[in-house]
């Protein structure tokens, strides 16, 4: 088996007295999509920040690439090709469609390659290339989604977080962001999903991990999780 591109050992996170994450093993290997599912408050994208450098780990282990990120400065993630999709989107509001691409190959000087990315992120949404000189903040929630993911994919990233894509969005939204995401795994994007939606989910991805109370619970096929009758009863509505 290839080296995992991303390794986490016994990870522990701490907010004040919270233990929010409490000792997880998970692993990726290059190519594959990876479901991350559990209820609110699971740990999940305390999980996702902790990757990015955003929280600090109170123990354990990251390897990215087979190198430790702990002492990795935050700003070298997105350079290492580790980036952050993130809850609420937090794209730049006042900046056009345009910027908002543009500022997603900060860490790139490759302009030629750059403005062939953006006509690419443009073929994925075409929707943003006939908003490309809208205000992002004027965009509705599923298109500022796209613009989220969209900056995301112009740092070339070799592993895409993606944290809620689907919150607040209507569901004929919701199936369209996904289409695009199976489209950037199928372009051999690694990816590590964190999703309310766990059927959508485990229907996209390779594999799942299931989080409760800041453990993880469980990891099977995605395929063995959809069939799992606890899971369906859990997280599945059925």
């Amino acid at each position: 088996m290839s080296q995992a591109l991303l390794q986490i050992k016994n990870l522990k996170v701490a907010y004040g007295g919270i233990h929010a994450v409490k000792g997880i093993d998970l692993e990726i290997q290059p190519g594959e999509l990876v479901a991350l599912i559990g209820a609110n408050g699971a740990g999940k994208s305390t999980t996702l920040k902790t990757l990015v450098g955003m929280v600090k780990p109170a123990e354990g282990e990251i390897l990215f690439k087979g190198a430790a990120t702990n002492k990795l400065p935050v700003y070298d993630y997105v350079r290492e090709g580790m980036v952050l999709v993130p809850e609420g989107r937090g794209i730049f509001s006042r900046l056009t469609v345009e910027e908002n691409l543009q500022m997603g190959a900060y860490v790139r000087n490759d302009k030629a390659e750059i403005a062939a990315d953006i006509e690419r992120v443009f073929g994925l949404f075409p929707r943003l290339k006939e908003r490309h000189k809208q205000l992002a903040g004027t965009l509705s929630g599923g298109e500022q989604q796209m613009v989220a993911i969209g900056r995301a994919m112009m740092s070339r990233p070799k592993l895409l977080l993606l944290d809620e894509p689907s919150m607040g969005l209507a569901p004929i939204i919701v199936q369209k962001i996904f289409e695009i995401i199976r489209m950037i795994a199928a372009e051999g994007v690694t990816m590590l999903l964190v999703e309310q939606n766990a059927k959508l989910a485990l229907q996209t991805a390779n594999r799942g991990y299931v989080m409760e109370s800041g453990k993880i619970t469980l990891a099977d096929s995605a395929e063995n999780l959809l069939a799992n009758e606890a899971i369906q009863k859990a997280y599945l509505g059925e």
